[in-house]
């Protein structure tokens, strides 16, 4: 279970499929095609639901199953676990914080909070938003490993997390490199309630989820789920699925991975969090830089400010990815703040056993909601 676990977090489907559109709906797509087959896949997950705005239409897609116990079909209102999208809400959290006056981009830890990181006193919250900040990867240390696999339900708390790689060398000069490292989201968060004296949970409601009207989205602290909730699945050839919906305390990705929401409700963020971020952005020196969100996301990937641009055939779209154990996503908008994607897998689709064809094939899928989108 352990070495489980560590795959998870280090990187028969059920014959339902249809589309939920606004008046007028085209015939079935190729996207719904697309859909269909990627449940189909003995290593696909056992379900996909798909959340396209354009304007005032809106159109959502959905093949296989939310629970595989029920055959119940998958919802546009359904908690799912974000993941790494969670770090797209901190970024945006920074950015009104910065906005306020509260705290500045160039502000560093040995600033805000001394001692908990004392190799990396002089990172800047803007390095660590944009992975540039050379902080080692609390994930992959072993200890974390070997705790998480004793207890997967077991409660991290953010300081925790960080004393894990605390004595850790930087793994490179800050802002000279590119690499994604979930350690960065956390020490961001313990910024952002050090300058306001607030939990971070209490600023995702104050300052996100009350003023974007997002009432299905938490930050929680235990393994529960609320309801009603498209269930996330492991999946293996010539298997059925396992539910992990529950295993592990989503409180050891805290502000990096650790929020729950709705595909409604990430529609509504994607579409303020974009254009806002994006304003932010032009201040900053080489906003983006090449950079791969995790999971990948569709044609060419660029990391900016706590976001990522996502060229495509149809045109760009900017958001971010994000993968837990029985949650990949994909959530992304237009810079005009008008047209978002938001794209739920319920499975992980980790590496091996066939298993990257499919994640190529979402990458593709992915890639055509974008232009439905665009359109």
């Amino acid at each position: 279970m352990r070495e489980r676990l560590l795959l998870f977090l280090a990187v028969a489907a059920v014959a339902l499929c249809g589309v939920v559109a606004s008046p007028a709906a085209a015939a079935p797509s190729k996207l719904q095609g697309m859909l269909t087959r990627i449940v189909a896949s003995n290593v696909g997950p056992p379900g996909i639901s798909v959340l396209i705005h354009r304007g005032r239409r809106t159109d959502f897609f959905y093949a296989g199953a939310a629970d595989v116990a029920s055959g119940r079909q998958p919802k546009r209102s359904e908690h799912v676990r974000i993941a790494s999208v969670a770090k797209g809400f901190n970024a945006y959290l920074a950015v009104l914080l910065a906005g306020e006056g509260s705290l500045s981009l160039s502000d560093t830890l040995g600033s805000h909070i001394p001692g908990v990181l004392p190799n990396a006193e002089g990172v800047m919250l803007r390095q660590l938003l944009q992975h540039t900040s050379g902080l080692p990867e609390y994930i992959q240390d072993p200890e974390f490993g070997k705790q998480l696999g004793a207890d997967p339900a077991a409660y991290f708390a953010p300081l925790q997390l960080t004393e894990f790689v605390r004595d850790d060398p930087l793994e490179f000069a800050p802002g000279s490199r590119y690499h994604y490292s979930d350690t960065d989201n956390i020490a961001a968060g313990l910024i952002e309630e050090e300058v306001t004296g607030r939990s971070y949970t209490s600023l995702l409601r104050a300052k996100v989820f009350r003023p974007l009207g997002m009432s299905d989205s938490s930050l929680p602290r235990t393994v529960a789920m609320p309801r009603p909730f498209m269930h996330g699945y492991d999946v293996e050839p010539e298997t059925r699925p396992e539910d992990v919906s529950e295993l592990i305390n989503p409180a050891g990705a805290w502000a990096s991975g650790g929020i729950v929401s709705t595909p409604a409700d990430l529609a509504r963020f994607v579409r303020v969090y974009v254009p806002t971020i994006l304003r932010a952005s032009r201040r900053l020196t080489g906003a983006f830089r090449p950079g791969t969100s995790s999971p990948p996301g569709p044609g060419r990937n660029l990391a900016g400010l706590g976001i990522f641009r996502y060229e495509t055939r149809c045109g760009d779209v900017y958001g971010h990815t994000g993968s837990f154990p029985g949650y990949r996503l994909f959530v992304a908008g237009d810079a005009a703040g008008r047209r978002s994607v938001v794209f739920v897998v319920n499975s992980q689709i980790v590496p091996g056993q066939g298993s990257q064809q499919v994640a190529n094939a979402i990458r593709r899928a992915q890639a055509q909601a974008v232009c439905r989108a665009l359109r």
